[in-house]
């Protein structure tokens, strides 16, 4: 197999549809046909279905189209990386950054990153702490913000910040950020929470076992901004970090307030493979979110953020 092969591979994958797919390659239609067949041929098995909606992967189809997209990425990577710029640094990165951090801070990372290193590719990834770390796993990330995670085996965990998990309701309930609530007084409301298995729900749960109250979940669910607008809309109460409620408190549209008795607190962690070289874009990438976060800390941004005092990248 070739990397023209892969190429028609992945981008039919992406696209569902063989015409569409020679369109972005700049190739006929039967020369894409042709690559796909001349694949299946070596593999011995059929790596598309045909159906109503398009050309869908098999399982040994899926299983090719990611193996050959991380190959190509990584193709693109030392290209970057072998012909960069006199005294630039060069290459993609693909970061992971938790849901509840994307608004604070994707936008200042990516100015600083094109002001200072335009060599640099990033890529973002948002998601929860337990599909960023399978990611970072998988080798689909060259680094990524965990929370609640040790350095393992296979992984350097640099710890950044812990910050307090706090309850969030409507505007009308008057929380404050200067009056803690206390973990049973927010378990007497219904609750929206994360989902069951999810590892804030774990916080959660752990904290209420300590409390010794039940809660009254009428609503679980894999996504902050849902959480957030069932409250909104008057569905219960819930909680979350600090930062994921930052600008919702700051424009009125929630009150919020820490929770106590007990607190609940989670770590936040820069994660990076321990395997094979850091390649110089990656370290100046994790660099930069470092800085970022401290920033976002220094200015008050965080609410209820520390910082952990831990070594730099690299040192």
């Amino acid at each position: 197999m070739d990397i023209k092969q892969l190429k028609a591979l992945v981008t039919v994958a992406e696209v569902g549809s063989v015409t569409r797919a020679a369109e972005l390659l700049h190739l006929v239609q039967p020369a894409v046909t042709r690559q796909i067949r001349t694949l299946e041929q070596e593999l011995g098995v059929p790596l598309f279905e045909r159906t109503r909606q398009g050309m869908r992967p098999t399982e040994a189809g899926g299983i090719m189209v990611d193996r050959a997209r991380r190959a190509l990425n990584e193709l693109e990577r030392a290209r970057a990386e072998v012909l960069p710029a006199p005294g630039a640094v060069t290459g993609i990165v693909t970061a992971g950054l938790l849901e509840s951090t994307s608004d604070l801070l994707a936008e200042p990372l990516v100015s600083a990153l094109a002001r200072d290193h335009p060599g640099i590719e990033l890529r973002l990834m948002t998601a929860y702490s337990g599909h960023l770390q399978q990611w970072l796993d998988d080798g689909d990330l060259d680094l990524t913000l965990l929370y609640n995670l040790d350095s393992t085996p296979s992984l350097n965990a640099r710890p950044l910040v812990r910050e307090r998990l706090w309850v969030a309701a409507p505007a009308t309930a008057g929380l404050r950020a200067d009056r803690p609530v206390p973990f049973a007084e927010a378990a007497a409301h219904r609750l929206v929470m994360p989902a069951s298995g999810h590892a804030l729900r774990a916080l959660i749960d752990a904290a209420a076992a300590r409390a010794r109250v039940s809660m009254d979940v009428v609503v679980q669910t894999n996504s902050m901004r849902v959480q957030k607008q069932l409250v909104l809309a008057g569905h219960g109460w819930t909680v979350l970090p600090g930062v994921g409620i930052a600008e919702d408190v700051a424009n009125g549209t929630l009150s919020a307030a820490p929770l106590c008795e007990p607190d609940v607190w989670r770590s936040i962690v820069l994660a990076t493979p321990r395997s094979g070289r850091t390649p110089p874009a990656v370290e100046a990438v994790a660099r930069e979110l470092v800085r970022q976060i401290d920033m976002a800390v220094d200015q008050g941004r965080w609410p209820s953020a520390q910082q952990t005092q831990s070594p730099s990248p690299g040192e």
